[in-house]
């Protein structure tokens, strides 16, 4: 019987190893959500890079992060976050303040509007979650979280 994964990847021999078969899965897995939650986000004109830096934000609380502590958070790394930062302080989701003492210092803080933005796609991912999830067990889902966790360490 020929798998899902080479079903979908339109492939007619099988993968070598099992473990190769595995990783494909799992960047298949993360490109088919990536594609997901970036079409539920372009109608709030949100990249999912752009909400993960909202969520970040949310998260410092009133203190912000400067972009290099923001990079370091983010879920999918951008190779230019000043750029990135740039433009959701233009779009008014987030404020830039630079330090008094040290000008080098900037410091990202979101913003009210940037707070109304995630109240707003939140329902949705939600959905996605649950639509993709939702049929886990809480053993099955810690399970995955395991194995996941073994192959980002590498050990």
């Amino acid at each position: 019987m020929v798998s899902r994964l080479l079903a979908e990847l339109k492939q007619t021999r099988p993968f070598a190893r099992p473990g190769e078969e595995a990783l494909v899965s799992i960047l298949r897995t993360a490109a088919v959500l990536e594609h997901e939650i970036n079409d539920t986000l372009k109608p709030f004109g949100l990249t999912h890079t752009q909400y993960n830096v909202l969520r970040i934000l949310r998260g410092a609380g009133s203190a912000g992060l400067c972009g290099r502590e923001i990079g370091e958070r983010l879920v999918t790394p951008v190779p230019d976050v000043p750029r990135l930062l740039e433009r959701m302080t233009a779009a008014g989701l987030i404020a830039r303040t630079r330090d008094r003492e040290d000008k080098r210092h900037v410091a990202s803080r979101i913003t009210a509007k940037g707070r109304r933005m995630l109240e707003r796609v939140q329902a949705p991912l939600e959905a996605i979650g649950q639509r993709r999830t939702g049929s886990l067990g809480a053993p099955d889902v810690a399970a995955l979280l395991r194995h996941l966790d073994t192959v980002r360490s590498g050990t």
